[in-house]
């Protein structure tokens, strides 16, 4: 058979390697610790799940969902911004239920781009950002984030000729793989380098919620002081009147419901109708139920959010104190659920080689940096989604390798 060129830059995928390396050392009998994926293993708290619950018993729940059926989410994700940022969102235009915000970032470079056009994108990055760029016919350039720069990307270093065939810039903070928080002064400086060579600027924000550090990083106008120190930044904050920006939010991280794959974009308006056409043409929306208990999520308790992030922290806290103890001096993550960890010689220049063999040698399983773009090389990171202890059990074997 014959299939479309646009597949060949998705046939190497080194999370695919990683899988299959998983299931070798398991099936050669070790007991694999998988820090590998960024899935939490907390549940979904009790009023979500109940409000699923009670849905599927209600038989007109049980039929397509089409947009105008989502008003109800789509007011309480608004409301939800509005309240958290101090931003006015609305709902009819500025709102659009995604199954999962990666639907979104994969997606919206088709509504974006056209063949050939370039895409700003951070490197190293989600991977699933070049995925959607590929699937439309785009150009990547990467933007190298580097730990002399505290993870953000040197607009000025972004040649001239690239800059004339770019048509977005994708951004991504609290930042996965490297855990950096933006704050709102580089958004700023981002929007009005946007504007002024006509970029769509994406902001993909799973981990607005998981964040440790007790700094303000400029959200002097939102919310009350507790709320503001430990809350990202939104890219509105920059960009008030949505001129040029779409934000992604998940559900997956702030509210453990990632298999439930319910997230949103929220942005400018003309964006979002762009991509309501692409979505059109691609599915319908999730069950309603799921939808019933995104509501109860964004409506409810919150605490349960505080609950996760404190839970996050103590593992971080395990964890990194647990590398230093056997010498491996790692930077304590601010943010996200994940440690970024500078691979120590002999292995400073294969993270996939360091990974493969460590968990075929001790069952530890972790994400190689080279996985997440060329400058992630050199690193190695490791998904919080096992307890303390295991955590701690996971160091050792790691020292013993």
């Amino acid at each position: 058979m014959q299939f479309a060129k646009r597949l060949e830059p998705l046939q190497f995928n080194v999370f695919a390697d990683m899988d299959r390396a998983k299931a070798q050392a398991r099936a050669a009998g070790q007991n694999v610790i998988d820090l590998s994926l960024g899935s939490s293993d907390l549940p979904a708290a009790a009023h979500i799940t109940d409000a699923i619950a009670h849905s599927l018993s209600d038989s007109s729940t049980h039929g397509y969902l089409l947009f105008n059926g989502t008003r109800a989410f789509r007011e309480a994700a608004a409301i939800w911004y509005e309240k958290k940022f101090g931003i006015s969102v609305n709902p009819e235009t500025e709102v659009l239920p995604l199954i999962g915000s990666q639907e979104g970032t994969a997606h919206l470079p088709l509504a974006v781009l056209n063949p050939g056009d370039f895409a700003l994108l951070l490197d190293p990055g989600y991977p699933s950002h070049a995925g959607g760029v590929h699937l439309a016919g785009g150009q990547i350039y990467p933007m190298p984030i580097l730990a002399e720069n505290a993870f953000l990307p040197i607009f000025e270093d972004i040649p001239t000729a690239v800059l004339a065939q770019s048509k977005m810039m994708v951004l991504s903070y609290p930042h996965n793989p490297t855990t950096a928080i933006a704050p709102v002064a580089f958004f700023e400086k981002a929007v009005a380098f946007c504007r002024e060579h006509r970029l769509v600027l994406v902001h993909d924000f799973p981990y607005v919620d998981l964040v440790f550090d007790d700094r303000n990083f400029g959200l002097e106008a939102t919310g009350s002081e507790e709320n503001r120190k430990f809350m990202a930044p939104s890219i509105f904050q920059a960009d008030r009147y949505k001129t040029v920006a779409i934000e992604f939010f998940t559900l997956s991280k702030s509210y453990s419901m990632g298999g439930f794959r319910v997230g949103y974009a929220i942005g400018n308006s003309e964006l979002i109708a762009a991509l309501r056409q692409v979505k059109a043409a691609v599915d319908f929306n999730q069950y309603r139920g799921i939808l019933n208990g995104a509501i109860a999520a964004l409506t409810g308790p919150q605490d349960t959010v505080r609950t996760s992030v404190e839970t996050f922290r103590k593992r971080r806290d395990a964890f990194v104190n647990a590398l230093l103890d056997i010498g491996w001096q790692v930077p304590v993550p601010p943010a996200t659920m994940y440690v970024w960890a500078k691979l120590p010689e002999p292995w400073a220049q294969d993270s996939v080689k360091f990974c493969t063999q460590l968990v075929q040698s001790t069952g530890v399983a972790a994400s190689p940096g080279a996985g997440f773009g060329k400058s992630g090389e050199g690193y190695v990171r490791f998904a919080l989604v096992e307890s303390p202890a295991i955590l701690e059990a996971a160091v050792r074997k790691i020292a013993e390798f």
